[in-house]
């Protein structure tokens, strides 16, 4: 699987849930399970890479706004979501997390953001296929989010490296 084909299946899925996480992830699963068992862990592989690249202060930083403070677990839950927007807001949320104020500006805390299902759609699907778990993907989980700390608490920092975000989030 390319990551075009990745891409494009991230696309059907989400619109054809209407933007829905839950119904994305069902889709996803549904559509997944059409594949070879090959293809499903090549776009377990693609979807964990783009998770790990993810793994980012400055991202962390930004979903704390979105979301009115995130967890480690609920990070992980927006980087599945923040996959599930496409490449494009995938994409220019890395570039700049700051800039998620205009690549998705009809968030709602209350129903996007957390997209947890997504992240096991290749695992639900594979074991459809197979009837075993996911075989281990060989990939290294990083020790730590990357880039500079950040202090989600400091107004004052918060304010200053996400005008846009602290303009429509902030408090």
């Amino acid at each position: 699987m390319y990551e075009t084909d990745f891409w494009q299946i991230i696309d059907e899925t989400r619109d054809a849930a209407d933007g829905d996480p839950d119904e994305q992830a069902d889709r996803l699963v549904e559509r997944l399970a059409q594949l070879t068992p090959d293809d499903v862990i090549d776009f377990a592989r693609l979807f964990e890479a783009r998770f790990q690249r993810a793994y980012r202060t400055d991202l962390w930083g930004a979903a704390h706004l979105l979301l009115e403070g995130a967890s480690e677990d609920a990070f992980d839950y927006f980087r599945c979501w923040l996959i599930g927007q496409g490449r494009e807001v995938f994409e220019g949320a890395l570039q700049e997390p700051d800039d998620l104020a205009e690549l998705v500006p009809d968030f709602d805390e209350e129903e996007d953001g957390d997209a947890e299902d997504i992240g096991y759609a290749a695992d639900e699907a594979y074991e459809q296929l197979t009837g075993l778990p996911l075989p281990d993907l060989g990939l290294d989980q990083p020790a730590g989010p990357q880039g500079a700390p950040l202090d989600f608490t400091d107004t004052e920092a918060m304010a200053k490296r996400f005008p846009q975000l602290w303009e429509r989030f902030g408090e």
